[in-house]
């Protein structure tokens, strides 16, 4: 099979052929070939990344392994795909001269062609003008990044942030106050230090994109690169490029920050409190819950609806009222356990319990009373498993329990079947009914995976949401001077925050709330436009919320590699991208050197 290949001359040497496309060679041997042809720097670099891989497939964490095989499968790709450029350009780099390009089966006979005086056809480009070579269009782009990085650094922002973003992680942990367990101060530690390091990272992120951009404006020295064979979404994306490289690396130290505290702090600990915070706290968890009773609560809810109407004859009758009251009733009677009575739970593991055998699992339970208890707690009685059938477990004594609080307890491996199925019971031995909500009264947690991998997927969720930031900020840059663009930016940022509030007027129909004494919901015209309006911010703010990293990671809950792309996809593929196109529309239309800018 005929290739081409590109001939490179020097007056001291013989002549070399350099294969054009793939690099077998460098994709099966990386760092290996990369030295034997005397790139030394590429090398180097390889087998760091070849030395990491084998310590993470080995030592790493649970779950890393994964991780690993992709990385070092995407440094073979990459010396594949770009192994011969910088063989041209080391061979550039020594004094070579292209010379042109043969068509040949091999190198020996790319080289006897060229000896003979064959077929020997010049090219203007032979890939060997970069080490790392890109297409035009993102030469530019990434140009345009490079610059956001200098004005970063020009400006202190970078070194500021960073080290803000690290006196919080070290900081909090002293001024916090605790349960004074350790797992109870490693939940608010993550809670704090997550929290505070979005909170910094998405302020920043606003300031820069606004400032950026508009300031480029203003200043008039963005017409100054716009004159230049450059298009301005080359220059919209480039920042924005430029600012998530920014977020990418202050979000990689200060969460290596939070990784390294934690697992410093675990060292300190006694082993039960460890063993405790690696199952509890620091772990990925799944969960599964009882199948869901909609179906039937709303097949009994009509039926007993149609027997109310045609028992009151010609009444006048709130249909809507009389559902939602016997909904409720029925609701009811699924949550209570009476006084000496006994609640079964069936809850399926699903193909989870395939990995589930010999581990342990545990019970997070909530539930009401009907009554106050003068102690403050309730007793609680609990088997799981189902006799002669699996393995059986059951609480030697009763527990002391308060309600309207989350419980979590230990219960040993191998109770369910062989389908999945757990059996739970409840024994109510006290003299008040008990009430488990249907919702998260009853929930089964195991283990789905280590700590590692799951805070690195919450500091991705926190990322696509540092890049929904970046684009609304550039987006109102676009179009608006830097004072206003940062205040629609905030106030756009508040509305999130004030969601309930806007929940509530949706929910009552009206922005005029409800007469104290009246009982009666005020309504006005407004509210034909305000409504829709809120509804529509609900939406896509509800969008965007559905992912909570830092509850997740601080109950210790998993988050999937599905719930890791769904965010990608919802908030920077689509918010993103809707903001993303605003912004590039606006700044192709926008006026740069005008009268105003030029004062």
């Amino acid at each position: 099979m005929s290739r081409e290949f590109h001939i490179f001359t020097n007056p001291s040497a013989s002549p070399v052929a350099v294969k054009n496309g793939f690099c077998w060679p460098g994709f099966f041997l990386t760092w290996i070939w990369a030295f034997a042809r005397g790139l030394w720097l590429p090398g180097s670099f390889l087998l760091v990344i070849n030395a990491a891989v084998l310590s993470f497939v080995f030592f790493g964490f649970e779950g890393s392994q994964v991780v690993s095989i992709l990385l070092g499968l995407g440094a073979q790709v990459a010396v594949g795909l770009k192994g011969n450029v910088w063989r041209i350009k080391k061979l550039e780099q020594s004094g070579f001269g292209f010379v042109g390009v043969v068509s040949a089966g091999s190198v020996s006979e790319a080289i006897g062609v060229f000896a003979r005086g064959g077929d020997l056809r010049r090219v203007v480009n032979h890939e060997g003008s970069s080490l790392f070579s890109l297409p035009g269009g993102f030469q530019r782009v990434f140009a345009i990044a490079l610059l956001t990085w200098k004005a970063a650094f020009r400006f202190r922002l970078f070194i500021v942030i960073a080290v803000l973003l690290l006196a919080a992680v070290v900081g909090l942990p002293i001024l916090i106050k605790d349960d004074g367990t350790a797992r109870g101060f490693t939940q608010i530690l993550l809670t704090y230090t997550l929290s505070a390091i979005t909170g910094l990272l998405g302020l920043s992120t606003l300031w820069l994109s606004c400032g950026t951009l508009a300031r480029d404006i203003e200043e008039c020295q963005l017409q100054m690169v716009a004159v230049k064979p450059i298009s301005r979404w080359q220059i919209w994306v480039g920042k924005w490029l430029g600012i998530m490289s920014l977020n990418a690396a202050l979000l990689a130290i200060s969460g290596f920050g939070v990784f390294a505290l934690l697992q410093w702090r675990a060292t300190k600990l006694p082993e039960q409190e460890q063993h405790v915070l690696r199952n509890e706290v620091l772990v990925a968890r799944g969960s599964a819950k009882e199948a869901s009773v909609e179906n039937e609560l709303e097949a009994e809810t009509n039926t007993r609806m149609q027997a109310a109407i045609e028992k009151a004859g010609e009444k006048n009758l709130d249909l809507k009222e009389l559902k939602q009251q016997i909904k409720e009733g029925l609701k009811a009677e699924m949550q209570v356990v009476p006084p000496r009575y006994t609640r079964p739970w069936q809850i399926d593991l699903g193909v989870a319990h395939h990995f589930l055998k010999d581990r342990p699992l545990y019970l997070r339970v909530k539930f009401n009373a009907a009554e106050k208890s003068p102690s403050g707690t309730f007793l609680a009685l609990w088997q799981v498993g189902v006799p002669k059938k699996t393995q059986l477990w059951q609480t030697d004594a009763p527990m002391s329990l308060a309600p309207d609080t989350f419980h979590e307890f230990e219960i040993p491996p191998n109770l369910f079947d062989a389908d999945g199925k757990l059996t739970i019971l409840f024994m109510n031995p006290n003299n008040t009914a008990i009430l488990f909500p249907l919702e998260d009264g009853m929930e089964v947690l195991y283990r789905e995976g280590g700590f590692g991998l799951n805070f690195a997927r919450g500091l991705g969720i926190i990322f696509c949401w540092m890049a929904l930031l970046a684009s609304l900020g550039l987006a109102a840059a676009s179009f608006l001077s830097f004072p206003v663009a940062a205040f629609v930016s905030l106030a756009a940022l508040i509305v999130t925050f004030s969601t309930g509030t806007l929940a509530s007027a949706v929910e009552q129909g009206t922005v005029m709330g409800q007469d104290e004494e009246t009982g009666q919901t005020g309504h006005s015209v407004v509210d034909l436009a305000v409504i829709p309006a809120f509804k529509a911010i609900l939406g896509v703010v509800g969008f965007a919320k559905d992912f909570s990293p830092v509850e997740a990671l601080s109950s210790g809950r998993s988050i999937t590699w599905n719930e890791l792309g769904m965010a990608f996809a919802k908030i920077v593929l689509f918010l993103g991208g809707v903001l993303a196109v605003i912004g590039i529309w606006a700044l192709e239309r926008r006026e740069l050197a005008t009268a105003q800018n030029q004062s």
